[in-house]
């Protein structure tokens, strides 16, 4: 290995090196200065991300542009959720370095999976942050709730683990190599046990995705684990996965199998998310479900491939993740000592606390596609890309329950601002970061949908590729 090859690595050094160091530091002397000094190592990672210009770096790795894009959406995500973090653990007496820690390893994992060439790297990356959630999840020891939600959430992705790790096995039976270029090749001709290990992997995916029907833990997963972390686990792992997704889909070559399969992913996705959503009333129960139907518009625009659907799928994740950011990060704030859980709990706190109350209206205008947020113009690419791949079908499917979508999306922006207030819980003062944290996806949500096309044109290089 080069002092070249180092250089590329150098965020992934940062990232796994940072947190052996924050856990190291925090052994030593806990304090808060951990999360500044976690915030540093991201951000170190971020302007190492812009500036490497790097190919193959060691056997089973690359830095190619798809990484970097990557790995700067995805650093941007935990920059958020650990500003997020600072005031909520807190505020909670959290003040250990195992949650900076576990969200730098996580980040690690998620850069390294970006940036796999072979079957090996690409499962330990995925597991690597997964792993990485188990802990995040359940990091409230004294949360009956919590633990509950990490219990779950390990028994599934325990077993989504097995049944990507045997896809993975099928690959390489059929094949006799690991390297996902070497399998790009055999796919022109494969084999039934090829098709069937893909289809295990994808099935694998389909759980850090939340695609049905590997999606049931969704809901009660998000509700347990602490807001900054379901921010993080909402967005940045699924940004993974799909990175994982778009390296494994040109496996399957020409099989008008996997056509079908994402179609019927799709559809039960988008239908079972956005009804399942127009049930709940507690918030975070909500906003799962709906993110089961907004991995169903990704799944959407992946059925269109050639069309644009690919950009569409990535442009989509990206606006999705901002909002995503957004509410949650609204959600953490608005919780002081306690979860607000239902959305009585919200009554009027759009005029009590109005940076809150705005970002959180902000992300449900863009979760709801409603113009000029950036959700908007994602909605309108993937249903486009599908247009114009002949999935007229599934296109007015996923029209169909976007409007109904509107519907729970609107309802919290009604409790914000045109319900009396009552009385549920104390506003407090809102700190720097975490103005910080709620400012920079809210901007995001709003200059995407302004001014989309650097983005979608940035898209449309690293892609072509």
């Amino acid at each position: 290995m080069t002092q070249a090859d180092i250089y590329a690595l150098t965020p992934l050094i940062l990232l796994a090196g940072g947190s052996v160091l924050v856990l190291l530091a925090g052994a030593v002397k806990p304090g808060r200065y951990l999360y500044g000094l976690s915030g540093g190592l991201i951000v170190a990672a971020l302007l190492y991300s812009l500036l490497i210009q790097r190919g193959a770096v060691m056997p089973g790795l690359a830095v190619t542009p798809f990484t970097r894009f990557f790995a700067l959406f995805l650093n941007s995500a935990g920059l958020v959720a650990l500003l997020l973090a600072a005031g909520y653990n807190r505020r909670r007496g959290i003040i250990g370095e195992e949650y900076p820690a576990t969200l730098l390893f996580a980040l690690a994992g998620m850069w390294t999976a970006c940036a796999a060439t072979d079957l090996l790297m690409l499962f330990l990356g995925l597991e690597a942050f997964t792993f990485g959630f188990y802990i995040l999840v359940a990091i409230k020891r004294e949360s009956v709730k919590g633990g509950e939600a990490g219990l779950k959430y390990l028994l599934n992705g325990t077993l989504s683990a097995a049944i990507l790790a045997m896809g993975m096995a099928l690959l390489y039976a059929a094949t006799g190599t690991l390297k996902l270029s070497g399998l790009a090749v055999a796919a022109n001709h494969p084999e039934p046990l090829f098709l069937v290990g893909g289809c295990l992997a994808l099935l694998g995916l389909a759980f850090k995705l939340s695609l049905v029907p590997a999606h049931l833990w969704t809901a009660d997963v998000y509700q347990g684990a602490p807001a900054p972390v379901t921010a993080l686990l909402s967005t940045a792992s699924k940004g993974a996965s799909l990175a994982a997704l778009l390296l494994l889909l040109p496996l399957f070559g020409t099989w008008h199998g996997l056509h079908d399969l994402l179609w019927i992913l799709a559809l039960l996705s988008m239908l079972a998310g956005n009804f399942a959503a127009l049930l709940q009333g507690n918030i975070k129960r909500m906003l799962a479900w709906s993110s089961v139907g907004q991995m169903g518009y990704v799944a959407l625009a992946l059925v269109a491939t050639q069309s644009g659907g690919v950009r569409a799928a990535v442009y989509y994740m990206v606006v999705y993740s901002a909002a995503g950011l957004a509410s949650f990060g609204a959600l953490s704030v608005l919780s002081d000592k306690y979860e607000l859980d239902t959305l009585d709990h919200y009554r009027g706190l759009g005029y009590r606390c109005p940076l809150a109350g705005a970002t959180l209206a902000v992300a449900m205008f863009s979760l709801a596609g409603i113009p000029p947020a950036a959700g908007f113009i994602g909605k309108f690419g993937v249903f486009t890309a599908a247009l114009r791949g002949g999935e007229t079908a599934l296109a007015l499917a996923g029209i169909l329950t976007a409007l109904v979508a509107v519907f729970f999306y609107l309802r919290v922006v009604v409790m914000l601002y045109m319900k009396p207030a009552q009385d549920v819980a104390e506003v407090r003062s809102i700190d720097y970061y975490e103005i910080l944290a709620l400012s920079l996806p809210t901007a995001a949500t709003v200059m995407l949908g302004v001014y989309p096309q650097p983005l979608l044109d940035l898209l449309t290089i690293i892609l072509n590729r």
